[in-house]
């Protein structure tokens, strides 16, 4: 149900080729409907929405109304509401800002120049696609619907290979400044090697003298002292016009003392240097590393990304790092993964993220971080109402932390990417953030709760917010416990809607053949859906069978069942009997 009535249509006429009636017993003339469209582009998909449509898609009205004049309407899809091409410019501002392998390469763009490149785009791509409408008057537009479509991505993708345009004294400098300018210098192509003296001299080269570079790539590439001693002149005379530094992997392999000391030398070549992105990553650099960064790091006041995977960060790296940052009151990313932080360190680390308003994407992953550490980590999000994506994947929060999160979960209203897997949330705190998610973030597109112990009891509360969440793409509860009867609801929360699914992950959840083919049949007949995993699981050999039989028709979308334990599938026979009347109860409470 999507709506408190939905009317049926009366009985549709004989159409025309290209047109759609719905013929009404007045005789008033015919009316053109036109739907809108929305185009999410990098998703692959397009929907239709207009004013008479409710947001799960179905024909609602007023129950107040008795009577209405029936009168024939006319749908086409071309030209988009103004409303539709607005939602339009919205998304790709989106994608525009979002990080992604191309912002690595080429730089992610601030959200005033996406906006105004998105805007430029569409009104690029609507001019395109109504010329070519114009040209057959009679079409039903669905040709145009694609021309925008494909107009619209190709002209996106050039933006993010162009990159940021840098301004400089109100001058245009970048890829738009002239078509010769270069702004991402990178060594960090080829073979991961030590560079030496020779070589960083001529690896540099390009850098000394004018030159219009703001992004630096050294990583892949280990520098030791001669190099350092090359690279440090070459980086001062350069310093001022750089907005973007990648110092990952630039010392592996070498001795702790000569590593500190380069690290040393590059922090201070670069001290001043107003950036917005800086990579550190992969460094080992432990308390002493962030401390040799120092010169740098305590003269950035407008960093937008900061990147410390990788390094080592424990307790009192993490505390280094919370001291020596002067401002982070403009960051929008902020990344630590495979760190040893433990508790104590994500406190340290809830500090930076507390003087973050504008945070949008944080990554606190295999980190080491406990209750007390997830407590705080949890409290600190709450003053990020920008949080767009969270991965807080593979630590040991428990319950409580689990619980203290879903409190903060509904200041995040932009959200669409949420990582909560490993967490050992189990039962309560996996019920308390489903609960917290289905009232929030609207436009959720990726829900992870693998790995949390979660059982049949947390299943409904799990089925109603995804049930919420019409744009979700991937959804990942593998490796918890929710047997037949936890998949059962989960598959009936898919039924409805969910058009824009590509992955489902139910992978080592103790099912058996019956709850395999209830949710096989839920996501069979998506369009655009990619892969169903339900390997590891308890399904008979004659099941795997039943289920390739379901999914004849488009193979590809059911992963490998080579994992299965077909000798689970009788143990479970009479808990499944038992259990029937108890789900067929929560079935009917679920209000899917």
């Amino acid at each position: 149900m999507c709506g408190k009535v939905v009317i049926p249509l009366p009985p549709l006429k004989p159409l025309p080729t290209n047109s759609c009636q719905i013929q009404f017993p007045d005789k008033s003339p015919p009316k053109p409907l036109h739907f809108p469209l929305c185009s999410t582009l990098f998703l692959g998909f397009l929907c239709f929405s207009s004013s008479l449509l409710s947001p799960s898609g179905c024909l609602a009205m007023d129950s107040s109304v008795q009577t209405y004049q029936h009168r024939p309407l006319t749908i086409k899809l071309w030209p988009p509401s103004q409303s539709t091409r607005i939602m339009l410019v919205e998304r790709m501002t989106k994608n525009l800002t979002t990080p992604s392998i191309f912002s690595r390469k080429y730089g992610l763009l601030s959200k005033e120049e996406a906006e105004e490149d998105a805007k430029r785009i569409e009104d690029d791509a609507f001019a395109t696609a109504t010329q070519h409408f114009e040209k057959e008057p009679d079409g039903d537009g669905s040709s145009a619907v694609q021309i925008y479509a494909k107009e619209s991505s190709k002209l996106m993708l050039e933006v993010l290979k162009r990159g940021p345009i840098v301004k400089e004294d109100g001058e245009l400098i970048s890829g738009k400044a002239g078509p010769t300018a270069e702004t991402v210098f990178d060594i960090s192509g080829g073979r991961r090697a030590f560079i030496e003296r020779e070589e960083a001299a001529e690896l540099l080269k390009p850098l000394r003298g004018p030159n219009s570079y703001t992004k630096i790539i050294f990583s892949n590439r280990s520098f030791g002292l001669d190099a350092a001693r090359i690279a440090e002149p070459i980086l001062l005379s350069i310093k001022d016009q750089l907005k973007e530094v990648d110092l990952s992997d630039f010392i592996a392999g070498r001795p702790e003392a000569e590593a500190l000391e380069v690290m040393t030398i590059f922090s201070s070549a670069l001290e001043g240097c107003a950036l917005r992105y800086l990579n550190l990553s992969n460094n080992a650099m432990g308390e002493k590393g962030v401390r040799a960064f120092r010169s740098l790091l305590k003269t950035q006041i407008n960093l937008e990304e900061l990147y410390l995977m990788n390094d080592g960060i424990s307790e009192e790296a993490a505390k280094a790092v919370s001291e020596l940052l002067p401002s982070t009151e403009k960051l929008r990313v902020l990344h630590f993964h495979n760190n040893m932080t433990g508790d104590e360190g994500a406190i340290a680390i809830s500090e930076i993220v507390k003087h973050s308003p504008a945070l949008e994407d944080f990554r606190c992953s295999s980190t080491r971080v406990g209750s007390d550490g997830g407590v705080a980590l949890a409290e600190a999000l709450g003053a990020c109402k920008h949080l767009r994506k969270l991965d807080l994947r593979d630590n040991m929060f428990g319950e409580e932390a689990g619980v203290a999160l879903s409190k903060v979960i509904p200041a995040h209203t932009d959200l669409t990417e949420i990582y909560l897997s490993y967490l050992n949330l189990e039962d309560d705190g996996a019920e308390a953030l489903a609960n917290a998610l289905k009232e929030s973030a609207p436009s959720l597109e990726i829900l992870d709760l693998a790995g949390n112990d979660i059982t049949a009891k947390a299943a409904a509360s799990v089925a109603a917010c995804i049930s919420s969440k019409q744009f979700l793409t991937k959804i990942n509860l593998s490796e918890n416990e929710l047997k037949d009867e936890g998949v059962v609801l989960i598959s009936k929360a898919l039924e409805g809607g969910h058009g824009q699914l590509l992955e489902v992950d139910l992978s080592t959840n103790s099912i058996t053949l019956s709850g395999a083919k209830v949710v096989a049949e839920a996501v069979v007949g998506k369009p655009g859906f990619k892969l169903l995993n339900i390997n590891a699981n308890f399904i008979s050999d004659e099941g795997i069978v039943e289920l390739n039989n379901i999914f004849k028709d488009s193979p590809d979308m059911l992963g490998p069942l080579d994992e299965n334990n077909p000798e689970g599938e009788d143990s479970d026979e009479e808990a499944e009997d038992g259990d029937h009347d108890e789900l067929e109860s929560k079935l009917k409470g679920l209000g899917i």
